[in-house]
């Protein structure tokens, strides 16, 4: 086995990150082979890894991408270094380009209200609203990822308790909070599950019987918003940052963010600070007398 493939089995096996997330590692390590024209990974240098990010900055590659690259990079010859022998990691002490960070976007607690709390889009289907509006009060309730909530099983959710096991990123394991108006939403529609689920575990099922995939989730959430009338694209994720932020706006407790939402790192819940300060920047302008500007 090539050590490349042995770094990807590593990935898969010891580390236990997705197909998805080691066919990108896979990429960019046949990106890095292609950069410095097939040279033996163990032979490249410093030189040659600089020599290979330069190339990639001539093709107006994002700074993101480039960071990403320059991190698989580095993570495979991490491994090399500890278990294939090799003499150094060529990778060390380089860095890439700073990229700006994007906020992420957010509903405001108004257009989470007029989401889950307005009437279904007609499906002549009552189950599946119901589903519908259960999926979206848990997204919103517990700041779920769409892969989480899709993969969710029957026996993840305790109606009793008020919380769900939630298997998060790297398969890791965390148990959130579920509040009382998802609660409510998924007692209304676990009876109705029933008729349609078919051999499968699946807390959310397909009209079919089969679990429902997250493009599904996806697509009955953006029309969930037009029936709304929310007059923009809006995705999973929007509702579990609006999660985070809210939650973090009333209570302050950064800690107890990160921990719900799975972060390994508080730096990466920390971009939650910078919307709620945005949300008082903004406050602050339209508000203080001395703030406005002159026209």
């Amino acid at each position: 086995m090539n050590p490349v493939d042995r770094y990807l089995q590593h990935l898969a096996a010891e580390r236990r990150l997705s197909p998805h997330t080691v066919e990108a590692y896979r990429h960019d390590l046949a990106n890095l082979a292609r950069l410095t024209a097939g040279k033996p990974l163990a032979e490249l240098g410093a030189a040659d890894i600089r020599g290979a990010i330069v190339k990639l900055r001539s093709q107006n590659l994002a700074a993101t991408s480039l960071a990403r690259q320059l991190s698989s990079w580095r993570g495979f010859y991490t491994f090399a270094c500890r278990r294939l022998g090799y003499a150094g990691n060529p990778c060390l002490g380089l860095r890439p380009p700073k990229a700006a960070k994007a906020l992420p976007e957010i509903l405001s607690p108004e257009a989470c209200a007029r989401l889950l709390d307005g009437p279904a889009p007609a499906t002549g289907d009552g189950a599946l609203a119901a589903r519908d509006r259960a999926m979206f009060e848990l997204l919103y309730s517990s700041g779920l990822r769409l892969a989480e909530l899709a993969g969710l099983d029957l026996d993840d959710v305790d109606l009793r308790s008020g919380d769900a096991v939630v298997t998060g990123k790297g398969r890791k394991t965390r148990v959130v909070p579920v509040g009382r108006q998802a609660l409510d939403a998924l007692g209304a529609w676990l009876p109705l599950r029933l008729a349609l689920a078919r051999d499968t575990a699946a807390l959310f099922v397909s009209q079919r019987g089969a679990r429902l995939t997250p493009r599904s989730v996806q697509l009955r959430l953006d029309r969930w918003a037009r029936q709304a009338g929310l007059g923009q694209h809006v995705h999973p994720h929007m509702l579990r940052h609006a999660f985070a932020t809210h939650v973090l706006q009333s209570s302050g407790d950064l800690r107890a963010v990160q921990e719900m939402l799975g972060h390994a790192s508080i730096s990466t819940t920390q971009v939650y600070t910078h919307l709620d300060w945005q949300h008082l920047a903004k406050v602050y302008d339209q508000a203080h007398p001395r703030a406005r500007k002159k026209s």
